[in-house]
């Protein structure tokens, strides 16, 4: 079965962007991400794939686009939806990690198994991109390193996984209302 994951950096307040691109440079997360993410199914949104510019390598990635993109690279599968986005990395079995945007991450987290969340210790006022927040009910943090500084920028993060601990009622309450 295919574990679905999410991985995010996300600040104090929630903030995961600004004008489309990552608030930090935090070249520990960034390692942190590559090493998490090298050989699975990475899912992103459109602006994401944008903002990165390029196929992960070492990943089969898959962008979400509900608008035809004609000239998207052959290095990326093209789906039109979420769903449509775990179907096909459920081919690939193992674990597949959304990597962003914003929407794409809220939609995920009505099905994620699994978070992988660099907690990064700062409030950023002026972001326009935020994650949804981590609802103890639901999520159980069953791991976190140490707090890190980041030498060149002096900013504290940690890494955390939370496993889910029981479904969604609210989603599947609020879902089965339209079947």
């Amino acid at each position: 079965m295919m574990e679905k994951c999410i991985i995010v950096a996300v600040a104090d307040n929630y903030a995961i962007g600004k004008k489309n691109q990552l608030l930090w440079n935090l070249p520990g997360d960034m390692r942190y991400f590559r090493e998490t993410t090298t050989g699975s199914t990475v899912i992103m949104g459109w602006m994401t794939f944008q903002s990165i510019g390029r196929a992960l390598p070492k990943r089969h990635n898959i962008v979400i686009s509900e608008f035809p993109w004609p000239d998207a690279p052959s290095t990326v599968d093209v789906v039109a939806s979420l769903p449509e986005a775990f179907d096909l990395a459920a081919k690939d079995k193992g674990r597949c990690f959304v990597i962003g945007g914003a929407y794409t991450y809220r939609q995920a987290m009505e099905t994620a198994d699994t978070l992988f969340i660099t907690h990064v210790h700062d409030t950023v006022l002026d972001a326009d991109a935020f994650f949804p927040e981590i609802d103890p009910a639901l999520w159980l943090e069953v791991s976190r390193t140490e707090p890190r500084r980041d030498e060149t920028s002096g900013i504290e993060y940690a890494f955390s996984i939370y496993k889910r601990t029981r479904a969604n009622d609210g989603w599947k309450e609020k879902n089965s209302e339209e079947d």
